[in-house]
């Protein structure tokens, strides 16, 4: 996947260290197998936590949105799994 979702214009608002997190983190999606893919969520959310780095709903809905326009469908299909689990995640948490 290119950089150019960095340029969208909704984003210019947010911190860079989230921004930099999010090319970390579709990189590292881009590179991992299906089946590996909630352990290196886990792992990059972990790291993040640990860093003071949080978004809030809004902030993850519109970066999934400007992430999916750039992506092709093999990226978008291991998007769309990642947010299901994580949506799985954050329900038994609830």
């Amino acid at each position: 996947m290119n950089e150019d979702w960095k340029k969208d214009p909704r984003i210019q608002s947010m911190n860079p260290e989230k921004v930099e997190f999010l090319s970390r983190l579709t990189a590292e999606i881009q590179n991992t197998p299906k089946n590996q893919l909630l352990n290196k969520f886990l792992s990059l959310s972990l790291e993040a936590s640990q860093n003071g780095i949080s978004f809030s709903n809004q902030e993850t809905d519109l970066m999934t949105g400007i992430l999916m326009n750039y992506m092709n469908p093999a990226d978008k299909g291991k998007l769309n799994l990642l947010r299901t689990l994580s949506q799985k995640l954050a329900s038994r948490q609830s």
